[in-house]
């Protein structure tokens, strides 16, 4: 987790209902920290089998404050249309969503290949492949998360001619 004191609450947790756990702070977009949080989980249980790829979330910054697109004269001062979103923010909740998807499992899969097996399962998201209005970086960067997950798993199993599988799951809503 980024955030080292969710990450230790998590992992007491876990040992409190007699698992095993260590919390680690790791930004998953940036490589150096990915790397080094793999090599750190190799020195004490050796290469994962398996990996899930979790982050994700979206920002005010990319996503309309209206449903549909709304003439210009009848929106308020406050309305963000598509044309107002912040390349910046847009390009945050890709990155998280996405990019994070790519940079993890090309640090963690290297393992599993050298195995010749492992898991993968990526979060996708039903916005996928029906998008949820408002949210446009959201919705693109979980059809990219899609869409990278059949080409993995494609390129895994032709290439490689091993074990490793690669499979995403999209959420729908919860309360």
């Amino acid at each position: 987790d980024i955030d080292l004191g969710k990450a230790e609450a998590r992992s007491l947790a876990v040992i409190r209902a007699g698992g095993t756990a260590k919390a680690f702070r790791c930004d998953v977009l940036d490589r150096v920290q990915v790397r080094e949080c793999y090599e750190a989980l190799c020195r004490l249980w050796g290469a994962p089998g398996f990996l899930i790829n979790g982050a994700g979330g979206n920002t005010p910054r990319a996503s309309t404050s209206e449903e549909f697109h709304v003439r210009a004269e009848s929106s308020g001062p406050s309305t963000q249309s598509f044309f107002d979103l912040d390349p910046a923010g847009f390009r945050q909740v890709f990155d998280l969503n996405f990019m994070s998807t790519f940079l993890v499992t090309q640090v963690f899969s290297r393992g599993m290949v050298e195995k010749g097996k492992g898991a993968i399962v990526n979060i996708s998201s039903m916005s996928a492949f029906t998008p949820l209005t408002k949210v446009a970086a959201y919705s693109a960067a979980k059809a990219a998360v899609s869409n990278f997950t059949q080409w993995l798993a494609v390129h895994m199993c032709q290439n490689f001619s091993k074990d490793i599988r690669v499979n995403a799951i999209a959420p729908g809503f919860f309360l």
